[in-house]
Order: structure tokens, then sequence, then C-alpha cells
């Protein structure tokens, strides 16, 4: 059994997508479309930068979902197929959740792209600048991440954002509490904590704004069943009903991204096989995850030439 997977935030970077571009019609639809959703030359932004622009969360969501169905759009148009039959499962991690329900025909792309453009503008907006932080926790699994969020909580709020893997757990919250957090790190076990350069604290109650927003706006959206079952962040398990979609996405916002359990449930489910599009940030995670399978990521012409191969 095989699963597409898609990634999230930062894997980003100028120059994405340029060359798929220029080699294949259904790329420049795929970036065409989304421009046009948005009423802004994305595209452009993704090729030219610069690059802070890019990284900025309201653009850097919708890029990295146009570059990953733009690869995955390529393989079906220039390789005669289609996702359902090359697929079992669907998954992303955070913004990829939503290049999965893209991908699996859930939400139409101008409809995903809009969505994720509010989405990174009201996570933006939820939390003002300097008063959230996240961290990476290397050499920590989940329960010494969440010993190490407690303890450097003091009543403010410091909670575990992201499982990515055995080996790296992501916290968020109130700046001092994940400043804390990365001072004791290493007396609780972890090898590193490291600060990252992000805007904002996400997947933490923090931001619970941004949730609302998307509440209002997943209201309005139309959800279909996907082709083939989701794997969604915060339940790390399939869905496919379009309400408990809409809910899922919803929680995910403030909810963690429970992506160490959703690759270790597709591989009790019999999946074998992990495809990235538009990325390689999460095959180096399941492959330590689930070193017995295989994980390989999809991103240039030669990428999807050789995937064609082995489908």
């Amino acid at each position: 059994m095989r699963a597409f997977i898609f990634p999230g935030q930062g894997s980003q970077a100028v120059g994405m997508g340029q060359a798929l571009a220029a080699s294949s019609a259904a790329a420049r639809e795929v970036f065409g479309e989304v421009d046009e959703a948005l009423g802004q030359n994305l595209f452009r932004l993704m090729v030219e930068g610069p690059a802070d622009e890019l990284t900025l969360t309201e653009n850097a969501q919708a890029a990295i979902m146009a570059n990953a169905v733009a690869t995955l759009r390529v393989l079906e148009r220039e390789g005669g197929v289609r996702l359902a039959d090359k697929s079992d499962f669907v998954a992303g991690h955070s913004l990829g959740e939503y290049s999965a329900l893209c991908a699996a025909g859930a939400i139409d792309l101008t409809t995903t792209a809009r969505l994720l453009k509010l989405r990174g503008q009201a996570m933006q907006a939820a939390v003002p600048v300097g008063e959230g932080s996240m961290a990476a926790l290397l050499g920590a699994d989940l329960d010494k991440a969440q010993a190490i969020a407690a303890a450097a909580a003091e009543g403010e709020v410091c909670t575990v954002a992201n499982d990515n893997d055995p080996s790296q757990v992501v916290i968020s919250g109130a700046k001092a509490a994940i400043d804390r957090a990365i001072s004791i790190a290493k007396d609780h076990g972890a090898k590193r904590a490291v600060a990252l350069p992000v805007s904002a604290p996400f997947h933490c109650p923090l931001m619970q704004p941004a949730a609302d927003a998307m509440e209002k706006a997943l209201a309005d959206a139309r959800v279909s069943a996907p082709l083939v079952p989701v794997y969604a962040n915060v339940i790390a398990a399939p869905a496919s009903d379009p309400d408990t979609i809409r809910r899922l996405l919803v929680e995910q916002v403030t909810g963690m991204v429970r992506w160490r359990e959703s690759v270790l449930a597709m591989v009790e489910a019999g999946v074998t096989e992990f495809v990235e599009f538009g990325g390689k940030v999460l095959t180096p995670m399941v492959k330590r995850i689930a070193p017995d399978a295989n994980a390989v990521s999809v991103v240039s012409m030669d990428d999807i030439e050789g995937l064609l191969k082995t489908l």
C-alpha cells in the first residue's frame, strides 16, 4: 500500500516551482489558478523572491501547497495516472493537510488557496509579533517534550505543537515560556533545543482567534468526500466525512500535529511506500519513524519520471 504525503511550512525556497513550470503546462495551470484565486502574483514571488516576503506565513502556506499540488498534477497529467489508483491514503503536515485534501479532490484548488491565505493571515494576527515563539527539541521524544513544556510553562502557554518523529518534537507558546524551555531542555534529557525562526506560535492555544476565523471560513467552504481517506493531524487517523474534515481542520490550528503517530498508523494499516510531493522535509522523518518503509521525495521532472517507473 502507498500513501501520498505533503509537506508543511519551512519547505519553501526561492525558485520553487520554476523548473516544473518551465517543463509542464499542467504545473503552469496550477500556479496560474492559484494566482487568480488570490489576486496576486504568488508564482513570481515563488520564483524571484525576496525570501523574507515568501517566508511570510500568508504567502508561504499557499506557495507550498501550490508547489506540491503542481508536482502531483504533472505526475497525473504527464504520466496518465490517477491518485485513487496509485495511493491508498493521503496525509499532510500542518498546512500540508490542505494540500492532501486538494490532491484527493475534497477541496478544489481555488478554495484551498484562499483558505490557506486566510489561515496564514489569521495565524499571524492571532498573537502580536514577539509575544509567541516556537522551539525544536532535538533528541527528545514526546514524553520528554511534554515534561519540558510543563516545567517551563509557569502559568503561561507552553505545549507540544508538532510530534514530528522519535528524535524531534516542536513546542510552542508564550515567548518567555519557550525561552525557559530552551534553557532547561538539556536538564530534562534533550540533546539540544533550538528556537525556530517563526513569526507566530503555531499549533498551541494562543492560536484560538485563528481557529475561530477558520471555523467560519470552512463552514462556508465546499468540502467533498476525498477520493481516498485523509489521515488527519489531530487524530492520527483517517477521515472521509466532509463535516468531520471541517472540524478537524479547525482543531488543527490549536492542536498538536501528530505526524509520528500518523505515519505509524498508516504503516499499521499496511502502507509500505510513502511519496512526498513538492518537498524533502517529510521523507527523512518517515525513515526515522518507520525504518522499514520506503520513502521518496518528488520535486523535479526527473523525480516524477523516476516515480512513474515504480508505480
